[in-house]
């Protein structure tokens, strides 16, 4: 398994060319039996991608381009995805374990009731998501990611890594952040400073917090 390692958190990713593991190209992620395993996807323009109650096991999606997609259920383990534009995606009640998502489009995504154990999200854009009931129940980074406006609300980010990400206009609603980490971000511009109880920041970023609560609260600076 490849390791990554981003400040405090370790994240095991799937590794998918090591000796002895063979990828079968496949037409489609459906399957009637509900599960598909040891496979290859990629380079298709979709007019829409819908799967339910279905587990991706082991495996590389690329170069998917979706209009429409819908997930419910839906599982991965030992997953990779690169460079799709999966656009304003729903995705409900999943579990991610080893997953690695690179360069992907998923703005204005609905992403709900989500597990995350062992995922890092890499150089994806994410302007306009919705995350909301999603929790990590193991390591969880964002490295170079664009959060836009995106809404964090409901969500268990405990120990989650946020890295050299976009923040403007991010809102991080009720929820838990305990020693979420939040270094080597500028957050002068991010909402619900008052969420952020017991997360973990730079020294340099306390104006950051500072200048964000000014502006979530409206106020006014001045002589007169």
């Amino acid at each position: 398994m490849a390791i990554r390692s981003f400040g405090h958190t370790t994240i095991t990713l799937p590794e998918l060319d090591e000796p002895g593991l063979y990828l079968s190209n496949v037409d489609s992620l459906d399957s009637s039996r509900g599960t598909v395993q040891d496979f290859a996807y990629g380079d298709a323009d979709l007019r829409s991608l819908d799967l339910a109650e279905t587990q991706l096991v082991t495996g590389r999606i690329a170069g998917i381009h979706a209009k429409r997609v819908e997930l419910e259920a839906v599982n991965l383990h030992g997953v990779e995805i690169t460079g799709s534009d999966l656009g304003s995606a729903r995705w409900t009640e999943g579990k991610l374990t080893r997953v690695h998502i690179r360069d992907c489009k998923l703005m204005g995504a609905s992403l709900d009731g989500l597990v995350l154990d062992d995922v890092l999200f890499e150089g994806c854009k994410f302007d306009f998501a919705t995350f909301e009931k999603v929790r990590a129940t193991g390591p969880v980074a964002f490295i170079g990611c664009v959060l836009t406006e995106a809404t964090f609300t409901d969500c268990d980010l405990s120990d989650a890594v946020f890295t050299d990400c976009t923040l403007r206009l991010t809102e991080f609603g009720t929820g838990r952040y305990r020693n979420t980490d939040l270094r080597e971000n500028d957050l002068s511009a991010i909402r619900g400073v008052a969420n952020l109880a017991k997360v973990r920041i730079d020294p340099g970023q306390q104006s950051d917090l500072a200048e964000a609560l000014v502006g979530e609260l409206d106020i006014t600076i001045g002589d007169d």
